[in-house]
């Protein structure tokens, strides 16, 4: 929660996607049961095993996500791979908040 905080702080649209907690809220924001639930999408920052993420970029190829984050430990070549391909950016095995300390990535 403390990238979506981050985000959120930084002038991010956030909505949580978790079928687990769907309905809830986290920092203020309804929580979506589904990525399609949260259309139109900018930015997708996946906090999921690896093994899910093919399946997240296909979903964001065809809801027209504009960039696709891959949180620390999460890579799939493949996937990454066909979202650029559609024209996605994507950043794999990194975390927006450790990058924008490094980097001043975000509106400060």
């Amino acid at each position: 929660m403390g990238v979506m905080r981050f985000l959120l702080t930084h002038g991010f649209d956030v909505t949580p996607v978790n079928p687990e907690l769907a309905g809830q809220t986290l920092h203020g924001r309804a929580v979506a049961a589904r990525l399609e639930d949260a259309a139109p999408l900018e930015m997708i920052d996946v906090f999921r095993n690896s093994s899910h993420v093919g399946a997240l970029v296909d979903e964001a190829i065809r809801l027209g996500a504009s960039s696709i984050w891959m949180q620390l430990g999460v890579v799939d070549q493949q996937a990454a791979s066909r979202a650029r391909a559609a024209g996605i950016t994507v950043v794999m095995d990194r975390c927006p908040v450790i990058e924008d300390r490094r980097l001043h990535l975000f509106n400060h």
